[in-house]
């Protein structure tokens, strides 16, 4: 890191400290039973994470008193913000009433729910699970299965969750995407992983060329998500489907981010492409542990007796959880109801956020990019993520170019841009975030505050010659 940018950051980390003095008592505290201080590694940044007590619409509210503007919203998960009254209302007068925790029983709600996501999403079943690294690795398993084959295909710079085949090429490193990303990982999946690259429809060619017959499927999100909510080119999922359908593999397309995102079903209705299988999370729970794993009937049937249970994809202890049932139907529900008003709404404040960034940054002669533009098959998007590219010709069209150092510079935007932002109370997450119909013209107002005080900042550095 440039002298510059590292005496910044420490700067930074001093500000940090004054600013939130509680929550680095609590997280001493944390770190003392929990790995790191926490349950999951994007929560912990450096110097520590401030503590929440409260959270609601477009904002969370912290130990030591501060209100912080909120583009995070659970993960990507909370598309309405946080803690929408008439949903949490539900959810408590079903507790009342006796309904709620785990029972492990049948109910009506999650038939329900399945009907919802299967009408949306033209899938023909559908089977629930808990976390979207094992709707993915379910997806796989049921893949591998149905076609007899071994090897998979996936995107680097694609993330599918911390299950074997999803923990290869997903951190752009010197060698690029072609490395395992754990230990204790078997032997065969770095055979059995093969990487390609996003958007690239000459090497997709390729690679099916030569390993098509022994691919059991692809699986790539329609739209990148953690590296830099880039869309497909509608021709790249397009030959996506052509390719699998040619060579006999399946396509999973994984909307755990993306699923009732865009639109109030799967992403690749608008591409006009159907997979195979489709994972599912996030959004589909209404703010509680829910995901699935959806598509042909005769695919997911090898979970079940006419498939005799050929793929364990047997559920678990809170598969189907009522609540979180109860929770994800009310949410579609209302997303059905209302999708003109709220993906029109949040296509709305997408465009302007990337675009009024954008003119931030350059006022002071900072060179910075949106991603999450939509494109010729998604008309609107509410992902929004900010690159500081070091040349002004660079697009940023695929996970290698947003995390490549000769590129864009991935310590300003994931560690000193994070920090000075959250100095002028608003939580970001990969340069940004996402909306949600939480979020007001006012709540932008102060995102654009923030945006000029930090690109005022990096200006004063020196570093920048790029003229306003």
């Amino acid at each position: 890191m440039d002298p510059r940018l590292s005496s910044f950051y420490n700067t930074l980390v001093d500000e940090y400290r004054q600013r939130f003095p509680i929550s680095a008592r609590k997280y001493a505290r944390a770190r003392a039973v929990m790995i790191d201080g926490g349950q999951h590694t994007i929560r912990l940044y450096q110097p520590y994470p401030f503590f929440i007590q409260a959270a609601a619409g477009a904002y969370v509210h912290d130990v030591d008193g501060h209100q912080i503007l909120d583009f995070w919203q659970g993960h990507f998960t909370n598309i309405l913000g946080h803690n929408p009254p008439w949903l949490t209302q539900a959810l408590s007068q079903a507790l009342a009433e006796g309904y709620g925790l785990q029972t492990g029983m049948i109910d009506e709600t999650t038939t329900e729910l399945a009907e919802l996501i299967c009408r949306q999403t033209g899938s023909e079943r559908i089977r629930f699970t808990t976390s979207g690294s094992l709707s993915t690795m379910y997806a796989i398993m049921l893949a591998r299965a149905f076609t007899g084959r071994s090897l998979v295909l996936k995107v680097g710079g694609g993330w599918h969750g911390a299950q074997p085949w999803g923990l290869m090429g997903v951190n752009y490193t010197d060698l690029g995407y072609q490395h395992a990303e754990s230990f204790g990982l078997p032997g065969v999946v770095t055979e059995e992983v093969l990487v390609t690259r996003f958007n690239d429809c000459e090497a997709l060619t390729t690679l099916f060329a030569q390993h098509g017959d022994q691919i059991a499927c692809f699986i790539l999100e329609p739209v990148i998500g953690a590296s830099g909510a880039i869309p497909a080119r509608p021709e790249y999922l397009r030959l996506a489907r052509e390719l699998t359908c040619r060579y006999g593999a399946l396509l999973i397309l994984d909307e755990v981010i993306s699923g009732f995102r865009f639109r109030a079903g799967d992403v690749g209705t608008l591409y006009g492409v159907q997979p195979d299988l489709l994972t599912l999370g996030k959004i589909i729970g209404g703010g509680m542990p829910v995901a699935a794993v959806a598509g042909r009937a005769d695919v997911m049937a090898l979970a079940g007796r006419e498939g005799k249970r050929r793929v364990r994809f047997d559920g678990g202890t809170y598969s189907a959880h009522p609540l979180s049932m109860l929770a994800g139907k009310l949410t579609i529900e209302y997303l059905v109801q209302n999708e003109s008003q709220v993906y029109g709404y949040l296509a709305h404040l997408g465009r302007q956020v990337r675009e009024r960034v954008e003119q931030i940054f350059a006022a002071y002669g900072v060179l910075a990019k949106c991603t999450g533009y939509p494109n010729e098959a998604i008309p609107g998007s509410s992902l929004s993520m900010i690159h500081f590219p070091v040349r002004p010709d660079i697009e940023i069209d695929a996970p290698d170019v947003a995390a490549d150092p000769a590129c864009c510079s991935l310590e300003l935007r994931e560690h000193i841009f994070k920090l000075a932002m959250l100095l002028q109370g608003v939580y970001t997450m990969h340069g940004l975030g996402a909306l949600s119909t939480a979020h007001t013209p006012a709540d932008l107002d102060i995102l654009y505050s923030a945006c000029d005080q930090v690109a005022m900042r990096l200006s004063q550095l020196g570093l920048y010659n790029k003229q306003p």
